[in-house]
């Protein structure tokens, strides 16, 4: 099969050149419309299920809405988890779909469940609804929306200013509205500034003059704002649709709603119980920047699986057009464009891939000694690659760090230098022969074609065990594999048919003269071989030398999960007390601000997201902040790297900005952490119980036990307790003595943060209707105890307005400021960050210190997660891979020579190269990664291909009736310029990946380390150690035979 293909490509040359345009063509045409990303997408299938229910306590809230939705949720198929967070006035729960659920499917599923815990939730307690279609690379695009000059919050509108509310409400209708329509947008959150609301601001006074009620004001305002349609009516031969309008149109239209009449008969208004303003929505958020105040920004979320390149461009095309609709002095400034790090890392994968092919290229001109069979050889590089193009695009991989990035011309070219190295040396020997050039290749090409088949398939097989990776590292590097997988195949059929066929055409010239390299490795190489052969004692233990000090360097590796991707971008996270309000943490987000903008020159911009939006998409608090630092871009002489410039940061803050805890992270890392495990840090421990005090405070003993351990940072627990609460319990008695129904005094409760009803629309514009009681009530305890609750009058007589006191009883109290819940069980989270050290060792030396230091009551449980989890799970599944490419090798060997006996002498290449690794991974100071393990993978199929060529020559030398002696010498000296060039080529084509510092480069380096390392003790075995070990199996084979 494999010489017919050969065959057929020289009997139809020109066929194959045709054939391979035609492939050039294609791959051009796919890398136009190929996806482009910095990494790929690694978050789980999962659906977010949100509540807002306004006013309400964590308690009520885990009670009565989270509670249900996870009842609901619970049973559904393919469900790997379901965690939750409750919150004042939201529910977020997530459910974790298995990997291979389709994400439309899975909200199929979860829409109908919807139905269900809708009606297990009390009416008025909120609406349950699915969360966008996003992953942690959603959002791919941050702005601000500025007015110049700013009107001071809460300033009445004036024509030459621009208020907050004014600003939100431009981004809100005019920006976001036209935003949404992009393709690949999936929603647009709108942060900061201020949602406009019509509010029926209550004065408690008045409504007691008049005898009036929050809940007669709030029936009288739904009563007279809507429209009907009474059908339609025939007149005259026509027909009249018939409309009736009564919605509010206008501000003063509230005003002029009816309340009651007096005992004149005069109306009462509600303009005459109420002031009629503007006003915003309650806060829960806000946003500041760079030390000068509030900001109005807008973040654009990406749809899952659509191309984050085209749908930025789209983003930013469209932003061009609303800049030019929007008022004068209103800007849109752009702060976070993903598109920068997309550049940044695809110009590395470029870059890398462009040195790389340059110095395999050089190198084969070079090597080859013909400057002809250089270029030929070459020619499958750019082939290789524009074939794997076309296939990415057709199966949806697009181009990122990791399918490009991995890619090594030197592995590429492997099968194409095997032929043509063969085809030169044919023709070398054959040069006086009066055979045709055409058959003097097809000849070579026969001899190493089944060779190359197998060296180039063995490099592809290894690599289908890593399509059986699952979870985060299955998703980072399955497309790396299956890119490699594309272009390897390629690269054989461009050995098997273009090389050659050019060959062919150009190689009727070939050097009386070898290369100045292999002539002097021919005049060295046989005397150390036979030295080498005569000592072979010595020549194995040196191997087994090298092989034991590898094995003592590897536990002193430590471990981590995949190196960390420098998004050029630091995300701080401020952590506050639960208590503390939304202005102080606004006013410590702004001195956080202004001391890195006085103090780090390297910094752009700082964007601060202080608490969620008025409509919640993240179940966050007013005491957390998230925020963006934004770096200039390349190198910065203070700080050598991310490391040290975080720690001064670090260092900075604690020293000038008190009360508050700080933790580094980068955004799109931070946002993926925190939809994978629910946690925003390295390592994570759960602690699960029953009792929510009892959490806190074994929650708090495990940080100090986690502080002292070394390496640990941004040591902090979950902020679940200390959240001041106003309680109003109602006395059952004294409603039922007074004949007042409950809904009567929660009205009155409501209206103290505001009831929304109704909505107010203007052209496309929508703003709710609030009754609210005015500021000065809502603001002291003594006032809100004396609000008037309308009662029955006596014996017939007119209402009577009670205190709410006697009603009630009113006290302060503590509560929980968050709920967390896993696996329909309490939870509560230590997160920490590690620094200075690797993760597996961190994580073993605290999980003994957390055993050995902490107590835990009777059933509670602990299990450790975050980054670690996703060490321990990866490692869990390279440990069964490893070993499967292993065997998968091993089956080819014995399948290509059909001896146990020399399936296993080429085994041997494996461990030897192993151990190259782990030195180099030692001597560069890398961990072991999920990264490094898959350069182990990669390595297999490289050492192995090596001793196939030198094995598989002197078994045909022995079957040509050689003796074992001469066999070994002629056929390692044949075959030594391809033993040396081979690897040679691999190692260079890794070499820009190894020492490269761009971005991206901390992924690529460990796999590239172990590679590089590897390539330099597997030719030195193959050349040395092979020959010795092909003496000992052969001479112990005869003696069986004997």
């Amino acid at each position: 099969m494999i010489r017919r293909i050969v065959d057929f490509s020289l009997d139809n040359r020109f066929l194959v050149i045709v054939l391979w345009l035609l492939v050039a063509l294609g791959g051009i045409y796919a890398l136009a419309d190929l996806p482009i990303d910095a990494v790929p997408d690694v978050t789980n299938v999962q659906v977010q299920v949100l509540t807002n229910s306004p006013g309400l306590a964590p308690e009520e809230i885990e009670k009565f809405v989270t509670f249900p939705v996870e009842t609901a949720m619970s049973g559904l198929p393919k469900v790997e988890e379901i965690r939750s967070i409750s919150r004042f006035g939201l529910s977020a729960v997530t459910v974790v779909f298995e990997e291979d659920a389709d994400i439309f499917w899975a909200r199929q599923l979860i829409g109908e469940r919807l139905t269900e815990a809708r009606e297990a939730i009390p009416e008025g307690y909120g609406e349950p609804e699915m969360g966008p279609i996003s992953t942690g690379l959603g959002e791919i695009y941050q702005f601000e929306v500025r007015g110049e000059p700013v009107c001071a919050a809460g300033a009445p509108d004036r024509p030459d200013c621009y208020t907050p509310m004014e600003l939100r409400t431009l981004l809100d209708w005019v920006v976001n509205y036209q935003l949404r329509s992009v393709p690949g947008v999936v929603e647009v959150n709108s942060f900061g500034g201020e949602l406009k609301t019509y509010q029926v601001t209550l004065d408690p006074d008045r409504l007691v003059a008049y005898g009036l009620s929050v809940g007669d004001v709030s029936r009288a305002l739904g009563a007279n704002n809507r429209n009907v349609g009474g059908g339609y009516i025939e007149h005259r031969g026509e027909q009249y649709v018939v409309r009736g309008e009564g919605l509010v149109e206008r501000l003063e239209d509230l005003g002029e709603v009816v309340l009651s009449h007096d005992e004149r008969g005069t109306p009462v208004y509600v303009r005459d119980v109420a002031k009629l303003e503007f006003a915003p929505m309650i806060r829960q958020g806000a946003v500041t920047r760079d030390g000068r105040g509030e900001a109005v920004v807008g973040v654009v979320m990406m749809l899952m699986g659509e191309n984050s390149r085209a749908v930025t461009e789209g983003v930013k095309s469209k932003i061009e057009e609303i800049r030019k609709s929007l008022p004068a002095g209103v800007t849109i400034d752009t702060f976070y464009d993903r598109t920068d790090l997309v550049h940044r890392t695809i110009r590395t994968v470029a870059t890398n891939l462009a040195e790389g092919g340059l110095l395999v290229v050089l190198v084969l001109l070079v090597l080859l000694g013909s400057f002809r069979a250089g270029l030929i050889a070459a020619i499958s590089i750019p082939l290789s690659l524009l074939g794997a193009f076309i296939l990415m695009r057709w199966y949806g991989i697009s181009a990122n760090l990791m399918s490009l990035g991995s890619i090594d011309f030197g592995l590429v070219v492997d099968g194409s230098v095997i032929l043509i190295e063969n085809v030169l040396r044919r023709l070398h020997e054959r040069r006086h022969e009066a055979e045709s050039l055409l058959e003097k290749v097809r000849a070579a090409a026969h001899e190493v074609s089944r060779p190359v088949v197998f060296a180039v398939g063995i490099i592809a097989i290894v690599f289908l065990p890593i399509l059986g990776l699952r979870g985060i590292e299955g998703k980072m590097f399955r497309p790396m594999a299956t890119a490699l997988i594309f272009v390897l195949g390629f690269s054989l059929a461009c050995a098997l048919t273009l090389v050659p066929v050019l060959s062919s055409f150009f190689l009727n010239k070939v050097s009386e003269k070898e290369p100045l390299l292999f002539r002097w490795l021919h005049k060295v190489y046989p005397g150390a071989l036979v030295r080498a052969l005569r000592r072979r004692g010595w020549t194995v233990a040196a191997a087994v030398t090298v092989l034991v000090v590898a094995v003592a360097i590897a536990p002193f590796l430590g471990g981590e999960f995949i190196p960390r991707l420098d998004e050029g971008t630091i995300a701080l996270q401020i952590w506050r007390l639960p208590s503390i309000s939304l202005e102080e943490s606004n006013r410590i987000s702004t001195e956080v601000e202004k001391v890195v903008r006085a103090e780090f020159p390297e910094v752009t911009t700082i964007v601060s997201r202080t608490g969620r939006p008025e409509i919640a998409t993240d179940p966050m608090g007013v005491e957390v902040s998230d925020t963006y630092i934004i770096l200039k871009p390349g190198d910065h002489e203070r700080f050598p790297d991310r490391e040290s410039l975080v720690a001064a940061l670090d260092e900075a803050l604690r020293a000038k900005v008190p009360g508050a805890v700080f933790s580094f992270s980068q955004p799109i890392e931070l946002r993926v952490s925190e939809l994978i495990s629910g946690v925003r840090s390295d390592v994570a421990v759960h602690l699960y119980g029953d009792d929510l005090t009892l959490l806190k405070t074994k929650a708090d003993e495990i940080v100090r036990v986690l502080s002292r351990v070394p390496g640990a940072a941004d040591v902090k627990a979950e902020q679940t307790q200390g959240l001041p609460m106003l309680r109003v319990r109602i006395d059952r008695d004294a409603i039922a003595r007074y004949g007042v129904n409950a809904d009567d005094v929660l009205e009155v409760i409501e209206a103290i943060g505001g009831r929304t009803v109704g909505t107010v629309i203007e052209g496309q514009k929508r703003f709710d209707i609030q009754v609210r009681f005015d500021p000065s009530v809502r603001n002291g305890l003594e006032r809100i105890a004396d609000l008037r609750v309308a009662a029955p009058g006596l014996a017939g007589g007119p209402p009577r307005l009670l205190p709410l006191s006697q009603l009630a009883r009113v006290t302060v109290e503590d509560g929980p400021a968050q709920i967390s819940r896993d696996r329909i069980s309490r939870r509560i989270n230590v997160e920490l960050n590690v620094r200075g050290r690797d993760l597996a060792t961190f994580v073993a030396d605290a999980q003994r210190a957390v055993e050995s230091g902490v107590k835990l009551p009777t059933g509670w449980t602990v299990e450790w997660g975050g980054q670690f989890e996703n060490l321990r799970e990866a490692s869990a599944r390279l440990a069964v891979l490893l070993p499967l490419a292993l065997l998968i090798v091993f089956l080819l060997l014995y399948t290509t020579f059909g001896s146990a006996r020399l399936g296993t002498l080429i085994f041997l290449n494996v461990p030897i190269a192993a151990t190259g690794g782990l030195v180099a991974l030692a001597l560069r100071g890398y961990p072991f990664s999920i990264s490094a393990g898959v350069g182990f993978i990669a390595l297999i199929g490289v050492a192995t291909m090596n001793g196939l060529v030198l094995v598989s020559h002197v078994e045909k030398l022995r079957q040509m009736g050689m003796t074992l002696e001469d066999a070994l010498l002629k056929g390692a000296t044949e075959k030594m310029r391809a033993m040396v060039l081979a690897p040679f080529v691999a190692g260079l084509g890794f070499l820009p990946m190894a020492v490269s510092s761009s971005a991206g480069a901390e992924v690529q380096r460990p796999l590239a380390t172990v590679v590089i390392g590897g390539l330099v003790t597997s030719t030195l075995l193959t050349l040395f150690v092979l020959p010795v070990l092909y003496r000992f199996f052969a001479a112990r084979a005869a003696e069986v035979e004997i």
